[in-house]
């Protein structure tokens, strides 16, 4: 059982949108170490089997993109060395890290948003005021997932008759290739018409719509979401002064160790460290009444 899901949906979408917003603008290096380190800690608290699964897709994207800027950008001071006359900075070098790191992180917060964040929750917050709008968000936001379980379905069907795409010539490989696209396109396509029939069937837009679920806005909620408020509207104000901001070029920026900045880095702490906080209290909770049983 997943203790941060049981908040009110309310309380699941205020904790991203502030969490992945704020992560999408900092590249300050504390702000980055501790969006990374909470990013995967949750993760690891969530569903740590799929995500040693997927970590090897974040390792391999980290290091391409990491990769990626030192040989396309040649700004900086401190050269490291030449290749074919083009200077290899560090300043470029550590901002490919920082890059790397943090859409990386963002990849992580999606991961457990479309965990905790069901589609049911979504469209309880958002059908009323747009059913069209919430409705269409709801379902892109599933389709990755559907699509790698669909896809990974259909590698493995062919690879029973003999249409191994990572076996045989490179001719072999591309038509192996483009079979499994075509269908998966055609698994994309009867599925969106057999959405839309249901949909249809069940009466999608005769009349006012209602809510699958229902879910009640208790005591818990209002504090955490006053929290969530407060530490968001902190984070705000630190960007606006200038605590969030690091330069890395023409050479890098410093990093602030006064209290202020310090506070407005413990702030960002705990905003991130909410959901893991009430995991581990719900994990403990649930231990001691298994030992009184």
């Amino acid at each position: 059982m997943k203790t941060f899901e049981t908040y009110h949906p309310i309380v699941l979408f205020s904790f991203f949108a502030a969490t992945i917003g704020l992560s999408m603008f900092f590249m300050h290096p504390v702000y980055l170490a501790i969006t990374i380190f909470f990013a995967i800690s949750l993760n690891l608290a969530l569903h740590r089997q799929l995500f040693f699964k997927d970590w090897k897709i974040y390792v391999p994207l980290f290091f391409i993109m990491a990769i990626i800027n030192p040989l396309i950008s040649h700004n900086g001071q401190l050269v490291l060395l030449y290749i074919n006359g083009n200077p290899l900075t560090l300043e470029a070098i550590t901002y490919g890290i920082a890059i790397s790191t943090m859409i990386v992180s963002i990849m992580l917060w999606f991961s457990c948003y479309n965990t905790l964040m069901t589609s049911d929750k979504f469209i309880y917050l958002f059908g009323k005021v747009s059913p069209v709008i919430s409705l269409t968000l709801s379902i892109s936001l599933r389709l990755v997932p559907r699509f790698r379980r669909q896809l990974k379905q259909i590698v493995l069907a062919q690879k029973v008759i003999g249409m191994d795409y990572t076996a045989g010539s490179l001719w072999h490989r591309i038509k192996c290739i483009i079979r499994i696209l075509s269908i998966l396109i055609t698994w994309a396509l009867e599925n969106a018409i057999d959405t839309a029939d249901s949909m249809k069937a069940r009466g999608y837009g005769v009349t006012k719509r209602t809510a699958f679920s229902i879910f009640i806005f208790e005591r818990r909620d209002g504090y955490v979401l006053a929290i969530i408020i407060l530490l968001f509207s902190c984070n705000i104000v630190a960007s606006f002064i200038g605590t969030t901001t690091f330069y890395f070029y023409p050479t890098f920026g410093i990093v602030k160790w006064d209290t202020t900045s310090i506070l407005f880095y413990m702030s960002y702490c705990i905003l991130l460290a909410i959901p893991l906080a009430i995991e581990i209290r719900g994990a403990l909770k649930w231990r001691s009444l298994k030992s009184t049983m």
